[in-house]
């Protein structure tokens, strides 16, 4: 019995671990990960997640020229085949387009090459619309163990995470001033903001967002894509 118990306890922390070590925004086993740039520079790169959507793309395009800020879009493959004037809106803005994947699955334990059919059909929905720039990849939920990093490793593709998203704590979520609050408190030089807009859900993000901007352009931040985020000078 003791045996028994041993085992199943040991079981348990390999998958506890296992689980952490997917969900780690700053450390993977394969390839470059990019959490947040340090730089003695006050840049900020805001990212926005998912779709574009037919209903929300105008609208968030729209306050961003108005804001004359440039963001980074990670959108997903399917959405993009769906609408893709909203794509072409975007990178004709002057925004970057990054890769969230087809489906938006949890890509933890998926086949090699389920892998590279939920990327590569991306990168073909992203470049049929016209989009020439580089393409960078988030993945879904921020989920990565083996094969995903390994394949990212073998194509040179850097992985972009975050260091802000205010959207996983309840309380902020529900109230925009709360959430731009925190972003604006809790920025650094370099770092990558990650805000969901494109939903019906998404109410409290998108009043947000006006907040997050003004809030740090007053504390002398300038907004980039993370294109250029990545060529920033290092700290010093």
């Amino acid at each position: 019995m003791r045996k028994i118990l041993v085992i199943a306890a040991a079981f348990v922390a390999a998958v506890y671990g296992l689980w952490q070590l997917s969900s780690a925004r700053s450390f993977q086993l394969f390839g470059e990960l990019i959490q947040r740039v340090e730089t003695d520079d006050k840049v900020v790169a805001l990212t926005i997640d998912d779709g574009p959507s037919k209903r929300y793309t105008n609208e968030i395009v729209a306050l961003l020229a108005q804001q004359q800020v440039k963001a980074t879009f990670f959108i997903t493959g399917k959405e993009a085949e769906q609408n893709p004037d909203e794509v072409r809106l975007i990178y004709q803005a002057g925004h970057q387009l990054g890769n969230h994947s087809y489906s938006h699955p949890r890509m933890l334990f998926m086949s090699p090459s389920a892998v590279v059919s939920e990327i590569e059909r991306t990168d073909a929905a992203i470049r049929a619309a016209g989009y020439q720039g580089e393409i960078l990849f988030r993945p879904p939920y921020g989920k990565k163990l083996l094969v995903l990093p390994w394949y990212l490793a073998q194509q040179q593709r850097k992985t972009i995470m975050w260091d802000l998203e205010p959207e996983t704590d309840p309380t902020l979520a529900a109230d925009a001033q709360a959430m731009a609050n925190y972003v604006i408190e809790h920025t650094r030089p370099g770092s990558i903001v990650l805000m969901h807009l494109m939903y019906q859900s998404r109410q409290s993000s998108r009043e947000a967002l006006p907040l997050v901007i003004k809030g740090l352009k007053q504390r002398g931040y300038r907004f980039v894509i993370v294109s250029e985020l990545l060529a920033m000078p290092l700290q010093t």
